[in-house]
């Protein structure tokens, strides 16, 4: 556990003897795809650090609709809020495909955090982006139309891999559907649109952009498909 630690951005710049403390401390779970870890109003009673795998976190409406709110991977801390909050969690988190992830109870992790102040820091610093992502979904879903949504999130993805304008959707089409808001029926045709306007070309789940700009006007509600 202590070597697959040392390597998560969350426990960066610690020394050897932290690194071992958190390793003492910390449950290394295992789920597979499908599995609920926690749900919303379950006690929170530690954070969870995904380790490989994927982790959805959701809400779902009285109706029974489905509301992603973030797709987790490797090395990403989900369910930290109970640490500062100690309250209940706020939404669903599931297991997507087969995840591993090293859990830390918050009682012992909060007397961690006391002797090392700065692992507080790093921590309020994810949060801090965190809250900035849901921010822009929170303008996204309410004030963006479904195919400003698509884009802008081709856009995000592509700038998390460097500007590269060939990516792979890392989550099926009906997940990334929940994720902008809308079905996977409305997402297929946005997409076919897409391409036929020679914004994008797919293939399966691999997307190359042909038309940057475009996306960009898309997202921006300077265009319409």
């Amino acid at each position: 556990m202590r070597e697959h630690i040392a390597t998560i951005p969350l426990f960066e710049g610690l020394s050897g003897k932290q690194y071992d403390e958190l390793a003492r401390i910390g449950v290394d779970r295992s789920y597979k795809g499908g599995q609920i870890i926690f749900s919303e109003g379950d006690e929170g009673t530690g954070f969870y650090v995904l380790i490989s795998g994927k982790v959805k976190v959701f809400k779902l409406s009285p109706e029974g609709k489905e509301q992603i709110l973030h797709v987790f991977g490797g090395g990403e801390p989900f369910g930290e809020v109970s640490v500062f909050a100690g309250k209940r969690f706020p939404a669903h988190a599931e297991a997507l495909e087969k995840s591993r992830v090293f859990f830390f109870p918050r009682s012992t992790f909060i007397e961690f955090v006391k002797e090392d102040p700065s692992l507080a820091l790093n921590m309020l610093a994810i949060l801090s982006r965190r809250l900035r992502k849901f921010t822009a979904l929170v303008e996204d879903l309410s004030l963006k139309e479904v195919p400003g949504r698509l884009a802008a999130y081709l856009l995000y993805v592509s700038q998390g891999r460097g500007g590269n304008d060939n990516i792979t959707l890392d989550i099926p089409k009906n997940q990334l559907a929940s994720l902008l808001g809308t079905i996977p029926e409305t997402l297929s045709r946005i997409l076919t649109r897409m391409v036929r306007q020679g914004l994008i070309q797919l293939d399966g789940p691999r997307i190359r952009i042909l038309d940057r700009q475009g996306l960009v006007e898309l997202a921006e509600a300077e265009r319409r498909l």
